[in-house]
Formats: structure tokens, C-alpha cells, sequence
């Protein structure tokens, strides 16, 4: 795949991930080297990666996630609530929420769950970014990484309901903050291609809003 190809058709995969093929831990340590290049603020590099492959752990992990997804799905601000005024929108929301309900079924079958966290004994008060930003470029790093692979990845991150539950089950510090959950499997099917967004000119401002 081109450059291009790949940043166009890397998509969340939920309802393609193959649950029965097992996933060699030495492609997952590949796309972890890859990741490991992104930049982080100052070079801090104060990222960490759980890498869940037991499958106790991994149905634990699963079975929060499932009580969090429901919780999700009977919100208003679940992806299949939202655009009801827009048919053709709604439609698309529709299998997105359907696909999210999916997952939350099928999370703790997921064969690899990767955990991206940074270190941070304190969360900044106010705007964020900068420590999340030295986080998520690394993860969809892994993610496309991943992609280039044959792997199949989702960004999620409900599981953060329960992020001191998860924490407890995986030893992880508590100056360890996690920044999304990713599931990660060989996918079923070829058919990815770039999704219908909005029109650039409509969220686009140049030189001021």
C-alpha cells in the first residue's frame, strides 16, 4: 500500500475481527516498534503498552467493557443517537452502533488487547493535550502499523469507566493513566476503502474561523 492507501483505509474494525486465529506476539512487538517512533512533547517517551493475552484477563477486561458499552448505547450521546434529522446520516450511525454493540459483546474474545498509557502522577488541570498528545499519535502509529499487517484495530476507549477496576487487574501504577483500549486480530473480508466524510470546504478556516 501506498502512504496514501493506508492513512485512507484504515478503518475501526469491530464486527470483522477474526476472534479464532491467534495473532503471533512478534507482528504485535513489530507494530510496538513502529509506534515507538511517533514524537512525544519534550521526547519524554513516558508511554507504556499492556499487551493482554491471557484469556482470563482479556474476558475480565471484556466483561467491563460489555457493562460499559450498554451503558453507552442507552445514552443520548451514542453514535446511533446522533444525525436523526439527517436519513442518509442516520443510516451510516446506525451501523456504527451497531458494530459498537458488537464489540462490547466480543471484546474479552479479541485474541490481542493493547493498552496505550503514558505516566502521570497528576492530570493536568484544563486543557489536556499536551500529555495526551504524547500519547495517541504513538497509538495510531500502532494502528496503522497494524493495518500494514493484515491486523484489524479499533480505537476505543469506554473501558475508561472502569479504569481503576482495570488497573488493579493488570498491576498497572496508579501514576499510569491508560488512553484507550485496542483491540487487535486478523480481519475477515477486503473491503476497505475511505469512508464518506464531511466536505473539506465545510470545516476548513483559513486564517481565522
Amino acid at each position: 500500500m501506498t502512504p496514501d492507501e493506508l492513512l485512507t483505509t484504515t478503518r475501526s474494525v469491530r464486527k470483522r475481527l477474526d476472534l479464532t486465529r491467534p495473532v503471533p506476539m512478534e507482528l504485535v512487538r513489530e507494530c510496538l516498534e513502529i509506534a515507538l517512533q511517533a514524537p512525544t512533547g519534550g521526547n519524554a517517551q513516558g508511554w507504556h503498552w499492556v499487551v493482554v493475552t491471557d484469556p482470563e484477563r482479556r474476558k475480565a477486561i471484556g466483561d467491563y467493557y460489555g457493562r460499559a458499552t450498554r451503558a453507552y448505547l442507552a445514552s443520548k450521546s451514542s453514535a446511533g443517537a446522533l444525525f436523526q434529522d439527517d436519513p442518509e446520516r442516520a443510516e451510516v450511525q446506525r451501523r456504527v452502533s451497531d458494530s459498537a454493540a458488537h464489540l462490547g459483546e466480543h471484546m474479552g474474545d479479541v485474541p490481542v488487547l493493547v493498552i496505550p498509557c503514558i505516566e502521570a502522577p497528576r492530570l493536568p488541570e484544563g486543557n489536556q493535550a499536551g500529555l495526551w498528545g504524547s500519547l495517541l499519535p504513538a497509538a495510531w502509529s500502532y494502528m496503522l502499523a497494524a493495518r500494514a499487517r493484515g491486523l484489524g484495530t479499533a480505537w476505543t476507549s469506554l473501558h475508561l469507566v472502569y479504569e481503576t477496576e482495570i488497573a488493579e487487574l493488570l498491576g498497572i501504577p496508579s501514576e499510569v493513566r491508560q488512553g484507550a483500549l485496542i483491540p487487535t486480530a486478523y480481519y475477515t473480508g477486503e473491503a476497505f476503502k475511505p469512508a464518506r466524510r464531511q466536505p473539506l470546504d465545510d470545516v476548513l478556516h483559513l486564517d481565522g474561523w
